[in-house]
């Protein structure tokens, strides 16, 4: 905009004001006797032209058509012309060059010329101008009007003392009270508590008015808060605007403000940065409690002064949400928090109240606790396999007796009838009561709690009122907010609350699948560790296990399961129940995997009739390891096979360290190759040490590295089982914590010593039978075992006499005296015995089942040789003690 347009704008004198109008004087007669240089621009005429002729020579009341123009025609109301233009007269003039104007005029007399009418005597001035200019000079004025009368927008004019000199009526409404009485008063006497929020300006409004003055530079959209007189004891926010307002010269006048109120759009603003704050903060970990506490640290202080969870005791154990009357749910107060300064009494714990800081007083009762750590299952020395413990709650959570100390169960709470929490249970919806807000966390058809906001009407911990910039209710939106807020902590909680059932299930099936203890052994000295790489969930794939076996052998195994979480501790258990089993038939290792093997294919092919067509979108037995060695404490050999599972790691009883090139076998499940076994002399003292690939493998180094580790811990021979375990840990998982799950089981060797093992060949004659019974009685009673002598006897005659019956020769009679007293009779043949009922009339058949009631167990092993029937006698207590 050019600057001559802009002083046209800004020039609001009327186009029929006698000092910018065509002026034309008349006498009584309507001759001209006067004639103004704008009537000349207007009309084309000199005063020469003009002066001494009729007024109608230049006006008449109709054009040529007989018709006024439209835009001067369809006026409603009295006299001819649009509304804007009554009281004027419009005429049609007419140009020197022949065009016709439509012009509004006035007519004003003038004094004393009543008297004196005659030719050539002033009789009284007709002002003209353009109808088109008349229309667009009462438009602005209607626009200064509306801005006075009917803008929302608040204008306000200040002098350059910066007094008040002027407002409109928005200003006025939001003053409470008419211009006439704050008329001259200085901004900070109005707004005296307010101030400017926007960086980069002063923040009082004297500062920013005057740095306007002085530099005539406005500024746009600047937000100050303060409490207008009209709604004191609640915070507002505007927009507002600042000019400098100078004269035609330039001189400084004094200051517009123009301010708009933003506080329904800034609260909306709020409102959706809380939901992105909710979004963002809530539901950051699986556990229930510390997704409630989340919400309440959101809520605080911007939305509610105090905010307390509570959940219900189903929802924290992850049962089925609760559905019912209130009497149904159980309540526990899981979280609270409250700002600095403000605090409610808590209808269900009556003895609590929030501490000055905003934090429940852990110390007293019935105080809000926070989150409890699971109990931890252990891992260390010889308890059971390690879990992870359960998240901890975030910075600030109450822990009696300081850190490392017992914590509180949280609390029950009971609200009273006709509380605002106990209509919420009855009606299952929100309850707004004055300044608390209940809302119920509702997921599914069931309740799994209540968050109360509370804004602290009355008194707070200081028993002073709420400070005036607080509401203490909340409005439609608040309470919408709340309700989304609360909707999405009930997604949180009840994803926590399964996840909660998910895991308590897989650590019990866990716990249930892997060793509590291992028992002590003749054959080996053990210790183990295992750590799942899920330190959430502590559950994982990895198994490892000590089988007792006959003859005073002990099978040891080690296996890894692909993935974490429920379905592999599943299937880490279906693989270790299975090897149990296999091995209780003294299967050879590689007998056993090759079975083992057979089993992990069979669920692939029948998985789409099992699960009614649906096929699993991955399967985690399929490609599961494993390594499996029997160890024999009286010849001091260890057989071994494996299934895609990393080698051993042997240490001698001189501390020298190797892995033995043990057969590689494929992964179970994946078949076509075979399995081979290794069978390797253990003098006594040696260390063997079954792992998996989560102990040695990591993301910043290889196998090798880790094997070279683990090799050089496991070489201190000076250290107990349980101290190797410990190092290596440390060293290989450092954190306790890996990519994948990590077991260890270390083993040193024993020997039976030559006393305690007694073995003979014998014939496959029936004299043979009689020379076994005075074989055994004989050790027997060297061994002082006499109370055995006689159902060992049977035993003996019963096993020799089948292997000459049924077998052939030569035959082994051994005896092992450990924690019992073990009698084994080996002969070539290949068919094993089996245990029958015989009918009365039968003349055999009933021997083995005499022997099987003599004795604690009995079974067939079966060698490349022949196979071996062996029996397991307990010892007399004194002999076991």
């Amino acid at each position: 905009m050019s600057a001559a347009s802009t002083a046209e704008s800004a020039d609001f004198r009327g186009p029929l004001d006698i000092t910018r109008a065509a002026t034309v004087v008349l006498d009584a007669e309507s001759t001209v006797i006067g004639w103004s240089p704008a009537a000349s621009e207007l009309l084309g005429y000199g005063p020469s032209d003009a002066l001494g002729r009729p007024l109608t020579t230049f006006l008449s009341v109709r054009p040529a058509g007989g018709t006024l123009p439209a835009e001067a025609s369809g006026a409603a109301g009295p006299g001819p012309g649009p509304p804007s233009l009554v009281g004027n007269e419009i005429h049609v003039a007419r140009t020197r060059d022949g065009r016709e104007l439509l012009v509004a005029t006035a007519t004003c007399p003038l004094p004393g010329a009543a008297g004196a009418s005659g030719p050539g005597t002033p009789d009284r001035i007709l002002v003209a101008a353009e109808v088109e200019a008349l229309l667009h000079w009462e438009s602005r004025i209607a626009l200064l009007q509306g801005l006075a009368t009917q803008s929302p927008v608040g204008l306000a004019i200040y002098d350059t003392d910066l007094r008040l000199s002027w407002s409109n009526t928005a200003y006025e409404r939001e003053m409470g009270q008419p211009l006439a009485a704050f008329r001259g008063k200085r901004a900070e006497e109005l707004y005296g508590a307010g101030s400017f929020v926007t960086p980069g300006y002063p923040h009082t409004l004297a500062g920013v008015m005057r740095q306007v003055l002085d530099t005539g530079e406005p500024v746009l959209d600047l937000h100050f808060r303060g409490q207008p007189p009209s709604d004191p004891g609640r915070d507002h926010l505007w927009s507002c605007a600042y000019y400098r307002l100078e004269d035609a010269h330039g001189h400084a006048l004094g200051v517009c403000e123009d301010a708009f109120d933003i506080t329904d759009r800034y609260r909306v603003q709020e409102r959706l940065t809380l939901l992105v704050e909710a979004g963002r903060r809530i539901g950051t970990v699986l556990d229930v409690a510390t997704t409630a506490e989340e919400i309440a640290d959101v809520a605080v202080p911007d939305f509610a002064a105090t905010v307390r969870v509570d959940v219900t005791r189903a929802a924290v154990t992850g049962e089925t949400a609760a559905v019912g009357s209130p009497a149904d749910m159980t309540l526990l107060r899981v979280a609270e928090r409250s700002a600095p300064g403000s605090g409610t009494p808590d209808p269900g714990l009556p003895a609590s109240g929030p501490t000055e800081t905003g934090r429940t007083d852990p110390g007293r009762p019935g105080a809000s606790p926070t989150v409890t750590d699971s109990p931890d299952t252990g891992p260390t020395g010889s308890g059971p396999p390690a879990t992870a413990r359960g998240p901890a709650g975030p910075g600030g959570t109450n822990s009696p007796g300081g850190p490392g100390g017992p914590r509180q169960p949280y609390p029950p709470v009971d609200y009273p009838p006709g509380s605002p929490q106990n209509r919420s249970l009855s009606s299952g919806g929100l309850v707004l009561d004055e300044g608390t807000l209940v809302v119920p966390l509702r997921t599914g058809g069931g309740i799994l709690g209540l968050v109360t906001f509370d804004r602290g009407e009355g008194l707070d911990t200081s028993g002073r009122t709420p400070g005036p910039d607080r509401a203490t209710t909340f409005d439609n939106g608040e309470v919408a907010l709340a309700d989304e807020l609360a909707a999405r902590a009930a997604v949180c909680i009840d994803n926590a609350r399964r996840y909660t059932r998910e895991r308590t299930a897989s650590l019990a099936l866990q716990r249930q699948l892997l060793p509590h203890h291992l028992p002590p052994q003749s054959a080996v000295e053990t210790a183990y560790r295992y750590l799942p790489a899920d330190d959430v969930t502590g559950v994982g794939g990895d198994w490892f296990d000590v089988i007792p076996l006959s003859g005073t052998r002990v099978g040891l195994v080690v296996g890894d399961v692909v993935g974490h979480g429920l379905q592999a501790a599943a299937t880490m258990g279906r693989l270790r129940t299975s090897v149990r089993a296999f091995a209780q038939l003294d299967m050879a290792p590689d007998e056993l995997l090759t079975r083992l093997d057979d089993l992990v294919g069979q669920p692939a092919e029948d998985r789409s009739d099992a699960c009614g067509g649906a096929v699993e979108t991955y399967d985690v037995t399929t490609g599961a390891t494993c390594l499996y060695a029997v160890y024999d404490p009286v010849s001091r050999r260890c057989v071994m096979a494996r299934a895609g599972h990393l080698p051993p790691a042997i240490v001698g009883p001189g501390g020298e360290v190797s892995f033995p090139d043990l057969p590689a076998g494929p992964p179970l499940g994946l078949g076509g190759l075979p399995f081979e076994s290794m069978e390797i002399d253990l003098p006594v003292g040696s260390l063997l040490a079954l792992f998996t690939d989560g102990l040695v493998e990591a993301r910043d180094h290889d196998i090798g590295r880790g094997l070279d580790t683990l090799g050089q811990v496991l070489g201190d021979r000076s250290a107990s089982l349980e101290e190797l375990c410990d190092r290596a840990v440390s060293e290989l998982v450092p954190g306790g914590t890996s990519a994948d799950d990590t077991a260890l089981l270390l083993v040193r060797t024993r020997a039976l010593g030559a006393d305690q093992v007694a073995d003979w060949e014998l014939t496959a004659e029936p004299v043979s039978v009689g020379r076994a019974r005075e074989l055994a009685t004989g050790q027997l009673e060297a061994w002082g075992l006499e109370e055995l002598v006689f159902a060992t006897q049977l035993v003996v005659s019963e096993l020799v006499t089948n292997a000459v019956r049924y077998a052939g020769g030569p035959l082994g009679l051994r005896l092992i005296r450990d924690r019992t007293l073990v009698c084994e009779v080996a002969d070539t043949g290949h068919t094993s015995p089996h245990l029958r009922h015989s009918a009365a009339d039968d003349e055999g058949g009933r021997g083995l089942f005499i022997v099987a009631q003599l004795v604690q167990r009995w079974g067939t092993r079966y060698t490349p040789t022949g196979k071996t029937i062996w029996t397991e006698q307990a010892l007399p207590p004194a002999e076991a003690g």
